[in-house]
């Protein structure tokens, strides 16, 4: 009789919509949508697994462009719903904001101890030269990887072109190359060739070892304003005072500055006074905010802009949107948004 422990690897493969599920018709050679309960006839390596492996379609399937809240939730329900019987998730995505959704679940999964693993491909699995199949291959073994009884990655990831990263740490970078992904500011996760070489001392592990809790609340007045040379008195006074307006990623310059117009800097401090909560990013892909480094930032501490740090403007923003969604006071989340929650930012 075998144990619990002989069972076989089950994963759940959850496809959204993306470039990833298109095959060419056999009579037309048109790219349409592949019937994801058949995957294993389209990727027939993946039975060398040997693993129980189920698949869920959402329909309609979202080119990733219409992704939103409501899709989170959607996918983070039915991990949810799914949790107890499988041992790792795959979340096929569209890659335009493939980084937006991964950010997005790590927040809303406390005490995850299971790879949830988003990959997509830049060419359609259906065509020859498609990235798609090694992706969602290596993706799976990822998420059904074990040592001695536990997952190797119990976070939300993305695998994209032979690369794990966290999944709130990456940024789309290129939309023409394979390796469509980047993660600046945190070591990758694991590295695929012969072997899947895991970095065992990157991987985040949720310290409260309790029951899956899943939080699906979002807020979504928020809004991302970047900064940029002749930015103008008359489009920030209307973009702080839109109607309903609770939160705002501040995209500046280099390690967190804007230009020291005082029309600017007390625009910024009207609306904080008025209640608005101002997250600073950097509009560079690698490095992070030091405010006060500089005077063009030493203003925005004293008007209370929170610092982002090193955060990606995809962790930003989703985070700025879960914290709204919790029944928080907005000290406390400030104090949140500048607490490293999930991996999200260095402390």
């Amino acid at each position: 009789m075998k144990s619990a422990t002989d069972k076989k690897t089950s994963i759940l493969i959850i496809y959204t919509g993306g470039t990833i599920g298109m095959v060419q018709h056999p009579q037309n050679r048109t790219l349409v949508p592949v019937s994801f309960e058949k995957i294993q006839e389209v990727v027939p390596e993946l039975k060398r697994f040997d693993f129980i492996i189920k698949t869920i379609t959402f329909t309609p399937a979202l080119d990733s462009s219409n992704m939103n809240p409501i899709t989170w939730i959607k996918i983070a329900k039915t991990i949810e719903r799914n949790y107890t019987q499988f041992d790792g998730f795959v979340v096929l995505h569209g890659t335009d904001t493939m980084a937006y959704t991964a950010s997005a679940l790590s927040f809303m999964f406390e005490n995850l101890d299971k790879p949830i693993i988003l990959t997509g491909s830049q060419l359609p699995i259906g065509m020859i030269r498609t990235d798609g199949k090694e992706n969602l291959i290596t993706a799976v073994e990822i998420a059904a990887a074990k040592n001695n009884g536990v997952s190797i990655v119990p976070e939300v990831c993305i695998y994209f072109d032979f690369t794990l990263y966290r999944g709130n740490r990456t940024v789309k970078h290129d939309a023409d190359m394979f390796s469509a992904f980047r993660s600046v500011n945190y070591p990758a996760l694991g590295v695929a060739g012969i072997d899947i070489k895991y970095s065992n001392e990157f991987i985040y592990r949720q310290e409260n070892q309790g029951i899956l809790k899943v939080n699906t609340n979002f807020d979504d007045n928020v809004v991302i304003l970047k900064m940029f040379p002749g930015i103008n008195q008359n489009v920030m006074n209307s973009i702080l005072n839109t109607p309903g307006l609770k939160g705002v990623i501040l995209e500046t310059f280099g390690s967190g500055n804007v230009p020291t117009s005082r029309w600017l800097t007390n625009c910024i401090k009207r609306a904080i006074k008025n209640g608005l909560i101002i997250l600073n990013v950097t509009q560079c892909e690698g490095g992070k905010v030091v405010m006060g480094q500089y005077q063009t930032s030493l203003e925005l501490m004293n008007a209370g802009v929170v610092s982002g740090k090193d955060m990606t403007t995809e962790a930003a923003i989703t985070k700025l949107m879960f914290l709204l969604g919790q029944d928080l006071t907005p000290d406390e989340i400030k104090i949140y948004l500048n607490k490293n929650m999930r991996g999200e930012i260095s402390e």
